[in-house]
């Protein structure tokens, strides 16, 4: 049996990207491998998994980590009405051997920063939806920005869009984020994906002005479905 350690378990709406709004059923796993400027969710180990107890209720029992496959798989059955179960983190392909170990019944929607390529290959054929992140970092924050970038497309590659499995790219956009980056890198995965969705930072003081996404959006569109959908789930306020 395996195990992992995740921070917390509950029911909510999907908050971005082409899939917003369908009900979902969140594993958030911890760990990371890399350090995004503008990450807003911890990422550290806890000595507890909070599971809401009833969707939408915000209240939540602790359970010791790490949690077995079977356990996971019980919770996420008890909530009702779920269209998919959202991997995400922290980075859940740190944890592939788990996510392979999972038998919800319900389809598996990763979200994933896309670095992982050779933990990829381990799921692939266990996932219904991708939501994969496009990662342009700071220079200064990575070790190697040429294996980086090298790394993320072959990672689209390895989960592309097929008959049984959606990816789509999601680049969260900043007022730094420099045109060309967007594009090499668009260029080369979108082969793989059914959509690429520009993200505005939430921060404020990080926020790119609308007529950049606009142009951005339109440089695309001959190429492939584009769209641009911030957090919608904060703006309303649910987990």
């Amino acid at each position: 049996m395996m195990f992992a350690p995740i921070s917390e378990i509950f029911c909510s709406v999907q908050g971005e990207g082409p899939y917003v709004g369908y009900r979902q059923a969140f594993v958030r796993f911890t760990g990371c491998n890399l350090n995004c400027n503008y990450c807003d969710t911890p990422v550290e180990a806890t000595k507890v998994c909070r599971v809401e107890k009833k969707a939408g209720s915000n209240v939540f029992q602790n359970i010791e980590n790490p949690l077995s496959s079977d356990e996971v798989s019980e919770i996420v059955k008890s909530f009702s009405g779920l269209h998919s179960v959202s991997l995400t983190g922290g980075e859940p392909l740190l944890h592939a051997e788990f996510i392979s170990s999972l038998d919800t019944g319900i389809p598996l929607y990763l979200e994933s920063n896309m670095t992982l390529p050779h933990m990829a290959k381990k799921v692939k054929d266990n996932l219904s939806y991708v939501s994969g992140d496009v990662k342009l970092l700071p220079h200064s924050l990575l070790e190697d920005p040429e294996l980086h970038l090298d790394s993320t497309i072959e990672c689209f590659r390895v989960l592309k869009t097929t008959q049984n499995r959606d990816c789509f790219c999601k680049i969260v956009v900043t007022k730094d984020t420099p045109v060309d980056d967007i594009e090499g890198i668009v260029g080369a995965i979108s082969g793989y994906i059914s959509s690429l969705i520009l993200q505005p930072v939430t921060q404020k003081d990080m926020q790119p002005e609308p007529g950049y996404l606009l142009s951005l959006q339109e440089s695309f569109l001959n190429d492939i479905d584009t769209r641009i959908i911030p957090q919608t789930h904060k703006m309303w306020g649910c987990l």
